[in-house]
């Protein structure tokens, strides 16, 4: 593999298996990451997201397939990998018994930082994700969201060219969940390339560059979100009258230039028509005014990521299942791998 093609892709895995027991976890999973984006896997619990990212990440070891992080592969070069990737799990990695200051600066040292530039990024950290009136605060006194920002901040000490989130968001208020997504963004901005796993379809929508959609364990369709919602059927005119006892013949004027059934909501006053080419809209506006019929308010609506992982899965995102790897009673990874890993 050339040089310029590993600093091209960030991640590139073919047909990645990894298998407990009688369940395929993952089951010939493929993705490729252009360097410098944000790629987002969605799906429900269970779907298989966490067991790739921990393949990914050297954490667990593949049962069939392969992976490589800038051209270096996950099997034969774990080392190199690990110095290359930051990993925030679903499961805080931070110590309950200090503070949130101690234990930045303790990953910090861990990271080969001096004790002054320990103490001055810490604080830098702890300002950064809303912390610095809990720094002193022991963490057996956080919420799960500070525990949660606290876990992410600790894996941005030393910003690695790949960042794994799994699920960084869970737990978390809105504006928290907000001020989350504007740290990625400029991970994102400053070099970094982001992996995020997520079962919040607004949270792939907003934040990734192209998504997969995984569902028990295979991805079943790969795109922008864009590429995603056009899959699943065209877009939505909606319209609202002026006057609602036009709505009658807006739907005629509809099926005569559309050539599509329209369906009415008399109570609002409005009408709703599938719309497969936005050039067409100037013309249906165009009888409407020769028709007399005016109209308050015009929009087109996209279908939602919510429709294209219903349309693709038969079921939505937020759909609980068993949890894709064996967790002890603490909500850890419980299988031998991974402690064999850590």
């Amino acid at each position: 593999m050339s040089a310029s093609h590993a600093q091209d892709w960030a991640v590139e895995a073919h047909g990645l298996v990894k298998v407990f027991g009688d369940n395929r976890a993952v089951d010939g999973v493929d993705l490729s990451v252009r360097t410098g984006t944000v790629y987002g896997v969605l799906g429900p619990n269970g779907a298989g997201k966490t067991t790739t990212i921990r393949m990914l990440a050297t954490l667990l070891k593949p049962d069939g397939g392969e992976a490589t992080v800038f051209g270096h592969d996950v099997r034969r070069e774990p080392q190199v990998v690990r110095q290359l990737i930051g990993v925030t799990g679903q499961y805080a990695s931070v110590d309950e018994t200090l503070s949130a200051t101690e234990n930045l600066v303790l990953f910090s040292r861990l990271n080969g930082l001096s004790r002054a530039d320990s103490k001055r990024k810490s604080a830098e950290l702890l300002e950064e994700f809303g912390l610095a009136e809990a720094a002193k605060r022991p963490l057996k006194n956080f919420s799960g969201g500070m525990r949660r920002r606290l876990d992410l901040a600790a894996s941005l000490i030393s910003q690695p060219p790949l960042i794994f989130l799994d699920e960084p968001t869970t737990g978390l208020d809105p504006r928290t969940r907000s001020q989350m997504w504007d740290t990625i963004r400029r991970l994102v901005a400053t070099g970094s390339t982001v992996l995020l796993t997520t079962q919040y379809l607004d949270e792939a929508d907003q934040l990734a560059d192209r998504i997969a959609v995984i569902d028990r364990g295979i991805v079943v369709a790969e795109g922008t979100a864009d590429d995603l919602k056009h899959s699943v059927g065209s877009a939505s005119l909606l319209l609202k009258l002026v006057d609602a006892g036009n709505l009658e013949r807006a739907r005629f004027a509809i099926l005569d230039v559309l050539g599509v059934e329209a369906v009415l909501s008399p109570e609002a006053g409005r009408i709703t028509a599938p719309m497969s080419d936005p050039d067409t809209i100037t013309d249906l506006l165009i009888r409407l005014r020769e028709d007399g019929i005016a109209v308050a308010e015009l929009a087109v609506q996209q279908p939602t990521l919510d429709e294209v992982f219903l349309a693709l899965t038969g079921h939505t995102a937020t759909e609980e299942e068993e949890t894709d790897a064996p967790l002890d009673a603490s909500g850890a990874p419980a299988t031998k791998e991974l402690e064999d890993a850590r």
